[in-house]
């Protein structure tokens, strides 16, 4: 996005843009997203609410490699102007980090504000400070084609900074699941060459306490052994 603007207002505008972002928020929501329903959702949820008490939560389960999120498609259809929408982490924003800056300068462009609670310094209120900070060394006396110029370049690096720092953000996450992989089998390796046995031993069943207690009744009732019930009746 490229501002137009006279460089005797540049310092003022963006100190407009700032302050509406600061005071014109009008809600707060916190989107928690879970590849599969069987992960626990909480933590992103307490996160969120440590920082943002009055958030509005919004929790998706889906795979990673579904495109299909539907409570996310509707907080994008209802996000209004200087709204907030809080992440534990950028990588909750989307599956993959092409499609999060995508994500990221469409919201930009709409004057969301996005908060990565593990990346503060990705977050949109981040990207405006340093913004201005670039642009407040400009000097008064540039034409307005210099100055337009200068925005232009400015947005073109800080947009290029931002999208470097959530391919590493993606990255990092893939590697701490990597990682957790690799000890996880050095740890069942080292466990097995010390004499531990791991898993089930082979041609041996596992017997659970619900089976133990109905096993004396399935003799006891089913025709098979020594009572007079089919199946189908001791079902």
């Amino acid at each position: 996005m490229i501002y137009f603007v006279k460089s005797t207002s540049i310092k003022v505008f963006l100190d407009t843009l700032i302050t509406k972002a600061e005071e014109g928020i009008t809600m707060v929501y916190g989107y928690c997203r879970i590849s599969t329903r069987k992960q626990s959702i909480e933590r992103q949820i307490r996160n969120i609410k440590n920082e943002y008490p009055n958030a509005v939560i919004i929790e998706e389960a889906y795979t990673g490699t579904s495109l299909n999120r539907p409570e996310w498609n509707k907080l994008c259809k209802r996000l209004k102007e200087n709204d907030t929408v809080v992440f534990d982490s950028v990588i909750r924003m989307s599956r993959n980090a092409s499609e999060g800056f995508k994500l990221y300068k469409e919201l930009f462009e709409r004057q969301i504000c996005l908060v990565f609670l593990k990346e503060r310094h990705i977050d949109t209120q981040a990207y405006k400070e340093a913004l201005k900070g670039i642009v407040s060394q400009t000097f008064p006396s540039c034409d307005d084609e210099l100055v337009n110029a200068i925005m232009t370049a400015v947005n073109k690096f800080m947009m290029n900074k931002v999208e470097q720092d959530i391919y590493k953000a993606f990255e990092q996450s893939e590697k701490k699941v990597d990682d957790l992989r690799q000890r996880t089998r050095e740890g069942i390796e080292t466990a097995r060459l010390n004499g531990r046995q791991i898993g089930t031993i082979k041609g041996t069943t596992h017997e659970t306490k619900k089976s133990k207690a109905v096993k004396p009744l399935i003799i006891k009732y089913s025709r098979d052994f020594e009572g007079t019930l089919t199946d189908k009746d001791c079902i």
